[in-house]
């Protein structure tokens, strides 16, 4: 099934969770056969475990381990939630090809789930969802902290999150308590979901399937992203915007022809394609 492009090659992706699993070892042995320095590390924390829960608990726990949550409890954390709740592990195998496919610079599915932040915290902060759901909030926001000591992404825990998502780089993204965020998502470094005050109820951005939302953007407050619209790079969106459109600027405004927006027919979440139909309809470059 063919569904991207890396590298001007086509990407066969597999069918199924368990085929994912057999490539992520099978390029973890190519990976440790062609530098030995991270063979140890290659072996504990993919090749020694006999499924992909294990093997991310495993490393999740290593990663996020402190004087106050040893890795030894975070692991069996993790391994109970990722083993319990298969939402959570078919939620992990799409966020894995949602890289695999968008990001040109990503050249394994290991490659991902060693080194990809961003994939980590979105794994770690499902749990933590998960654990907010159950009220154990205490244990929730510990994670939390953790979560955006290590990886530089602050995802409140009762945050909703949907699938296929991809936080590529990672870095400095924010989203607030009541932030939801639909399936097939693609969001870029120094985003903020973020509130515009300090009163409670719903003060978040809801963001629909298949959205893009470019470097550096700013949602503010309880606006609606509608399906398969463009946020561009720098943006400051205080109004809703309507699915399958462009919005750019400070303050936002929608991309088009004497007030009315333009519809654009791609689904950006998924193409990454951040600069079609601006050039034509607007002097805003990214």
């Amino acid at each position: 099934m063919t569904v991207g492009v890396l590298r001007n090659q086509p990407i066969t992706m597999p069918e199924s969770d368990d085929e994912i699993w057999e490539n992520i070892k099978k390029e973890a042995r190519s990976d440790a056969e062609k530098e030995p320095v991270l063979a140890s590390y290659i072996y504990s924390t993919i090749l020694s475990h006999l499924t992909f829960e294990q093997s991310l608990s495993f490393h999740l726990g290593n990663k996020l381990s402190s004087s106050a949550l040893p890795s030894t409890l975070l692991y069996d954390i993790f391994l109970n939630e990722f083993s319990s709740d298969f939402s959570l592990r078919s939620a992990a195998f799409a966020d894995l090809l949602a890289a695999r496919d968008r990001d040109p610079s990503c050249v394994s599915y290991s490659h991902c789930l060693l080194y990809y932040k961003g994939f980590l915290a979105c794994q770690a902060h499902r749990v933590a969802h998960k654990l907010w759901n159950q009220s154990r909030t205490s244990l929730a926001l510990a994670l939390h902290s953790r979560i955006s000591d290590v990886f530089s992404v602050d995802i409140h825990p009762a945050a909703e999150i949907g699938k296929g998502i991809l936080f590529d780089h990672a870095t400095g993204v924010v989203v607030g308590e009541t932030a939801v965020i639909g399936n097939n998502v693609s969001i870029l470094h120094h985003v903020t979901l973020g509130g515009t005050g300090k009163d409670g109820g719903d003060r978040h951005p809801k963001i629909g399937d298949g959205v893009l939302i470019g470097a550096g953007a700013t949602i503010l407050g309880s606006v609606r992203i509608g399906e398969g619209a463009k946020i561009a790079a720098g943006s400051v969106v205080l109004i809703d915007v309507p699915p399958r459109t462009t919005a750019v600027g400070n303050p936002a405004r929608l991309v088009g022809v004497r007030g009315k927006p333009a519809r654009h027919v791609d689904v950006p979440g998924e193409s990454m394609d951040h600069t079609s139909g601006l050039y034509e309809r607007s002097n805003y470059v990214i």
